[in-house]
């Protein structure tokens, strides 16, 4: 379908029962091209699984059964036989050849020019987004120049992405959006289709708003983000269904405070309300939630039991008779922790002698996706020191292999080793710890885990440790090597029965099912219109400057020169800037300050209602207010003839909402029980007024009168 028959009114809801499609889109395809020339049939073509991201595409693939799925991404390298093309060889007959096999796969290929993916991946995703989602603050940045052409590069391919997804879009399809590298597709797809169901899933982690406002673009990433329906992490929570998470009693402290600080973006960022369910986006509630990946556990369980896994096992068992083996398996990049696993190595080694000569450390490091040649020597360092230190002609403490092993070795040194350690300083979920559970059915063997994983909250069988606490990690070794058996198949018992309940597919039928739970209850709510807040203050300046028009005073006095009408403004504004701005219109009537002052249509003269009511409980409130401000950055206090108005607009959205429930409270508890006053909430403020006078009644009074 052409973009230009994607009409809104198409994209509803109604027809996906009937269609039921869903369009993945993630930054490459699932596979790799493979190309043979024929002199018989032409361009032949193949293709293959590409290495990684086993669980996303596991997840996506569970649907088939219900859904059909359809996949966007970028088309990455393509390869005659096993040697990678240049792109200059990629000719428009091959493209137009590839895409033609794709389209039979369901697969819609985005073409992209050297220079747009350099600036896209290796510019803005790796050297911007990559560290600070992992909390890493930029150590060299780049000029002003490069991040401009790396920021326009990252908005114009996902412009592409978003081509591409209009070009194949049908009413009633689902489109399932992945990963930071296409963070600016839900809102461009949201204004090219604005009633499509939009899903965002986050796999990598995500900062908190004291990180995330380091990004210079921080408000257009967020928006971007925003124009889903709905936004998933991979924060995990206790045993349960993740629809029960706003409300559940299961949830974890963490897990709530994860979740709030994903949200607290928006708030403290765009000014954005949040709610238990979302965030309040324009009118519309986008829903935030966890849904925790997991891993094809029934393609895992037929690996690790391949004849060719066993004999590695056996042979790994012949190379080191009689050790203890600890594995690690990570990429060579700052958050996976490998130097604090060496240096916490290193310290069990020297704290717990006893264990020299029995204990082997294997350590598999796959390249990292940017190249760090400082990690790589440090890497060399620590372990060449380790093993000069504790080993000898027969005893290596430390055997490192830096490559990307295949899957046979790979499952059999999951399966045959003791402790599976992982001791990342920051990590979205951490996959490899589930496959090692997997591994260890016959085993048992303990899995020491960094607290800082995604997967901590769930693996609560785990021995949680602090990467960084050196010592700490040496005292879990030797607690993990010390353990009963009994106590070990218990706890993988426990760890076994997380892994195999949460899979892959689980979380992806979940976040499918909330996906659509979400849309339902957008479609039965009244959604109130959105004011363009950007559009009214680029138009009218300020809000305190946006006095009546030349328009409506004119039609202000047509009204009041009607004899049959009695016109009154009723405001909570001051006497002097009612009579600034409506002064000049005739027979107006007006209540200022909530109802404290009024001048009849008829009059020049201002009268106070407050004249005859103790007003000394301003002093009260007054210190009150002050106490707050003090401890409340960006609050102030408003000082009106009858009541008292503390602000805090410019305060921290959630300290300033937190400050101002606890004035509430304290001005309840000590004011509004001795003294006739009420207290007024409002937008961002608190006001402390007389209770015998309102807008309401004093203009009743009058018209009584």
């Amino acid at each position: 379908m052409s973009t230009s028959n994607a009409r809104a009114s198409d994209a509803t809801p109604d027809g996906m029962t009937a269609n039921r499609r869903i369009i993945n889109v993630t930054h490459m395809i699932p596979y790799d091209p493979h190309m043979k020339v024929s002199e018989t049939e032409g361009l032949q073509w193949s293709l293959t699984t590409r290495r990684g991201h086993s669980a996303l595409y596991s997840g996506i693939r569970s649907l088939d059964s219900e859904w059909n799925n359809y996949h966007v991404g970028f088309i990455g390298p393509v390869f005659e036989g096993d040697k990678q093309l240049e792109p200059c060889q990629l000719t428009s007959e091959i493209k137009e050849s590839l895409e033609e096999h794709l389209a039979k796969a369901k697969i819609a290929p985005v073409w992209l020019e050297d220079s747009e993916h350099h600036g896209h991946y290796e510019g803005f995703c790796k050297t911007v987004l990559w560290p600070l989602f992992h909390y890493i603050l930029w150590e060299n940045a780049t000029d002003g120049r490069e991040e401009k052409i790396n920021w326009e590069q990252y908005l114009k391919v996902n412009s592409r992405f978003t081509d591409k997804i209009c070009k194949i879009y049908q009413p009633g399809d689902l489109v399932w959006i992945h990963d930071y590298h296409l963070l600016m597709v839900p809102q461009m797809l949201r204004e090219r289709i604005p009633n499509a169901a939009i899903g965002l899933f986050i796999h990598a982690p995500f900062p908190s708003s004291e990180i995330f406002r380091c990004l210079p673009r921080r408000k257009e990433v967020l928006n971007g983000m925003l124009g889903a329906n709905q936004i998933g992490f991979q924060v995990q929570f206790n045993s349960g269904v993740f629809q029960q998470f706003a409300h559940s009693a299961t949830t974890t402290l963490s897990d709530r405070h994860d979740i709030a600080l994903k949200r607290s973006n928006c708030t403290r960022i765009l000014g954005y309300e949040s709610t238990p369910g979302g965030v309040d986006c324009k009118g519309s509630i986008v829903s935030v939630g966890p849904f925790p990946i997991g891993i094809d556990t029934e393609r895992i369980e037929r690996q690790r039991k391949q004849p060719e896994v066993l004999q590695r096992v056996a042979a790994i068992k012949e190379m080191f008779p009689g050790k203890r083996i600890i594995i690690g398996r990570d990429k060579l990049d700052l958050v996976k922790g490998v130097i604090q696993k060496l240096r916490a190595f290193d310290k069990f080694l020297s704290l717990y002698p006893e264990w020299q000569n029995k204990v082997v450390l294997i350590q598999v490091t796959s390249p990292a996706l940017t190249e760090s040649p400082k990690l790589e020597r440090k890497v060399a360092e620590l372990i060449a020191h380790i093993n000069a230190t504790y080993g000898s002609l027969e005893y290596i403490p430390v055997h490192h292999y830096h490559n990307n092993t295949g899957e046979a070795d790979y499952f059999a040194l999951l399966s045959m080793a003791d402790i599976g350690l992982i001791t990342s300083v920051r990590d979205g979920m951490n996959t490899t710890s589930l496959e090692y559970i997997m591994c260890q059915q016959e085993n048992y063997g303990p899995l020491i885990l960094s607290e800082f994983t995604g997967m901590a909250g769930s693996l609560s069988a785990s021995i949680m440790v602090n990467p960084w606490d050196y010592t700490g990690v040496a005292r879990a070794i030797d607690d993990a090597l010390r353990l009963p058996t009994e106590e070990k198949r218990l706890k993988h018992k426990q760890l076994l029965k997380h892994v195999t309940s949460h899979t892959a597919q689980f979380w992806a039928r979940s976040f499918i099912k909330e996906l659509l739970t979400s849309i339902s209850n957008r479609d039965q709510s009244n959604v109130t219109p959105y004011l363009d807040m950007p559009t009214l203050l680029k138009k009218y300046n300020t809000p305190s400057q946006a006095i009546p028009s030349p328009q409506m005073l004119e039609l202000l006095q047509k009204l009041t020169n009607d004899p049959k009408n009695t016109v009154w403004v009723v405001s909570g504004r001051d006497q002097e800037s009612l009579d600034s701005w409506l002064g000049q219109v005739k027979k107006l009537g007006f209540s200022a300050e909530h109802g404290s002052f009024l001048k009849n249509p008829d009059s020049d003269k201002w009268i106070n209602l407050t004249e005859d009511i103790d007003m000394s409980w301003k002093n009260d409130v007054d210190e009150i207010f002050t106490y707050y401000t003090e401890r409340t950055q960006g609050s102030s206090i408003e000082y009106k003839r009858s009541s008292i108005t503390w602000h805090y607009r410019k305060a921290d959205p959630e300290y300033g909402a937190f400050q101002a429930k606890e004035c509430q409270n304290h001005l309840e508890s000590a004011i509004l029980t001795k003294l006739p006053v009420e207290i007024l909430a409002g937008k961002k403020n608190l006001e402390v007024r007389p209770t015998l006078v309102n807008k309401v009644s004093s203009i009743r009074s009058k018209l009584r009168m």
